[in-house]
């Protein structure tokens, strides 16, 4: 049983792509990229006359030195810019670099004000002529990871209401190693001038909120929570339209 519970939660882990940073050094904030790709799509999907393809976010600078002011979640990007690189197909019915462009600026946009990821580069290659208008079809949403319920009392239940009392979150997600607890409390090495603890909270946030500032406001609420100032990340598994 716990060998299936294990492999349920590589596979799961492995969905949700690389764990992209939100906002800079100073944020202390992550979501994952089918989160992320999933915000950009449904705004692609706005733009007339272009069907968006493959969709892929990855470091703009690898080779770059960045560091967060927290632990980072296990096996996330450090906080540096992105390079969105996308595909699409285009209508002959204007240029394709003009069709490009509005399609780039879309996804900029949604990426800087939907969500706050850093994007230095958009590389956007049209790849394919569409005879006709595309078809707005809505795309079923994947299974929601599933909600993490407050503990009752203790330091994890008052993280989980701190953070649940916050504008823009819909639920807490269990979603990271798939063992379906949402708060992550663990001590740390950091001098005695320093946090002593780290609080790792997973969520989804709602489309109508810009999710850095969510993820801000959450870190806020559960640094106050509790007394002994703790560090804070915050991971956005979700973007529910």
């Amino acid at each position: 049983m716990m060998a299936d519970r294990w492999a349920q939660a590589v596979r799961q882990q492995l969905g949700f792509g690389r764990l992209l940073p939100l906002g800079g050094p100073g944020d202390g904030a992550w979501i994952t990229e089918v989160a992320a790709a999933g915000a950009l799509r449904r705004s692609a999907a706005a733009v007339s006359g272009v069907r968006l393809g493959s969709l892929r976010l990855a470091p703009a600078d690898p080779d770059g030195s960045y560091t967060s002011v927290v632990p980072a979640p296990p096996s996330a990007l450090p906080p540096g810019p992105l390079r969105i690189g996308a595909e699409c197909a285009a209508t002959a019915d204007e240029p394709l670099p003009r069709a490009a462009a509005r399609l780039r600026e879309a996804l900029e946009q949604a990426a800087r004000d939907g969500l706050g990821l850093v994007v230095a580069e958009v590389d956007l290659q049209v790849t394919a002529l569409l005879d006709a208008e595309p078809e707005r079809e809505e795309k079923p949403e994947s299974a929601p990871a599933p909600a993490e319920e407050s503990a009752a009392d203790g330091d994890e239940g008052r993280v989980a209401r701190a953070a649940q009392g916050v504008a823009g979150v819909v639920r807490l997600t269990g979603a990271l190693g798939g063992l379906g607890r949402a708060v992550h409390i663990e001590e740390t090495s950091a001098p005695a001038a320093l946090a002593h603890r780290h609080v790792r909270v997973e969520l989804a946030v709602s489309s109508s909120h810009r999710a850095l500032d969510v993820a801000r406001a959450v870190r806020e609420a559960v640094s106050t929570a509790l007394t002994d100032g703790p560090s804070v990340a915050v991971l956005v598994t979700e973007v529910t339209p």
